[in-house]
């Protein structure tokens, strides 16, 4: 008989590999999303208040409106954002994680054990004398 056995993605390999899935998908994918305006924009201008919208108050920051400023290629400009964007998340959910995971390991390492348990000081065990 022959033996089969599983080999095991390591982890590492493994969120790299999720990354520039993600990282393809936000730069490639945007230079085929549509340039129709987004669901509530539409409803707006459908309804005849589109108009009425007001600007963001970060509408003059770099990576405003789906796009990047200073660049005139609006698919490329779509693609860089999106690009920015998986790594600025990428960046600040690493942050937390690691955060938390510091924060854990610090409460971990003060919990103690009250005293005379483990200590070996007393014992209710006869044989202990």
């Amino acid at each position: 008989m022959s033996r089969v056995t599983k080999r095991r993605i390591a982890t590492p390999v493994l969120v790299g590999l999720g990354v520039l899935v993600a990282l393809v998908l936000a730069g490639g994918a945007s230079y085929y999303a549509s340039g129709s305006p987004d669901g509530l924009n539409r409803v707006a201008e459908d309804h005849g208040f589109g108009d009425t919208a007001k600007d963001s108050p970060t509408a003059g920051s770099p990576l405003a409106d789906y796009g990047t400023k200073g660049v005139d290629d609006d698919r490329l400009s779509g693609g860089i954002a999106g690009v920015v964007g998986v790594l600025a998340v990428l960046a600040l959910g690493s942050t937390v994680a690691f955060a938390v995971r510091r924060r854990s390991a610090g409460k971990a390492g003060m919990e103690q054990e009250p005293a005379g348990v483990g200590s070996g000081t007393t014992s209710d065990d006869p044989r202990a004398d």
